[in-house]
């Protein structure tokens, strides 16, 4: 099991953001998170990804106690790309992919031939080795995107967390990281943890769902199981039909305008 959570909940100051959720994520599972602006969907992951603490209840990793990891012990098990991300300091694309190997090099020694040769074969599987001497400050918001899911799947980890990290991408791109990191997960027995705002995307990589409404779970399960017009109208409080589609073999989500 990678995250056991019971009863976690989390306020900032005296407003509830997550409340009372109680859920498993194994590995081998390719999980999306879906909701409305607002419901508590990057708290989670800060909270899985130990940037914040929860105010009640246990988040436990790989049955230890989350609070009890280093920060080194997590960056080795957990890799996250952030929706945002903002670097000032000129670092070079190979560089910025580089840091993904740091948590598994010792203090004061340099990056291996084999640091070197992962680093290179992500670069030219995720198509940022093109540009990898290039600023990442001189990079549109699309490819720093890109070179930081590069840099999250270097870091070679058990679980990879994504808050909307391909939201800036076109959608050539995003089904080639999510391409990458599907086969990585079958091939490691990787969990990965999705913030996704496309539902048909979603419905296409994820073989679970949870959708969030208003800080709580209000349904999780397969996608098969889950994904339909009651769970949509729930959430989202619109009408839409949810069909089987073969040419991509998932359920897929249609709305009248």
């Amino acid at each position: 099991m990678s995250f056991e959570l019971s009863g976690v909940s989390f306020s900032y100051s005296e407003k509830n953001v997550i409340e009372d959720i109680s859920i498993s994520f194994m590995p081998g599972m390719f999980c999306g998170i879906i909701g409305p602006n607002g419901c508590g969907k990057t708290t989670l992951l800060d909270l899985l990804a130990k940037h914040r603490q929860p105010t009640t209840g246990r988040i436990a990793y790989r049955g230890r106690d989350l609070r009890t990891y280093s920060s080194k012990e997590l960056s080795r098990e957990i890799a996250l790309v952030p929706q945002n991300f903002y670097i000032n300091f000129p670092f070079t694309v190979k560089e910025v992919v580089m840091m993904g190997r740091y948590p598994h090099i010792p203090r004061f020694s340099a990056p291996s031939v084999e640091d070197g040769n992962m680093v290179q074969e992500i670069m030219e599987k995720t198509g940022v080795s093109e540009f990898s001497g290039r600023f990442i400050t001189e990079l549109s918001g699309g490819e720093r995107q890109r070179v930081v899911f590069a840099r999250a799947l270097a870091q070679d980890t058990h679980v990879l967390v994504l808050d909307e990290a391909t939201s800036n991408l076109d959608i050539n791109h995003s089904i080639s990281l999510l391409n990458i990191s599907a086969g990585r997960m079958k091939q490691k027995d990787m969990t990965i943890i999705s913030v996704m705002q496309d539902i048909n995307l979603a419905a296409v990589y994820c073989d679970y769902l949870v959708f969030m409404s208003r800080g709580r779970i209000a349904i999780h399960g397969a996608t098969q199981d889950v994904l339909n017009s009651d769970t949509i109208r729930k959430v989202f409080h619109i009408d839409a039909k949810v069909y089987a589609e073969s040419y991509s073999n998932s359920l897929q989500v249609v709305f009248k305008k």
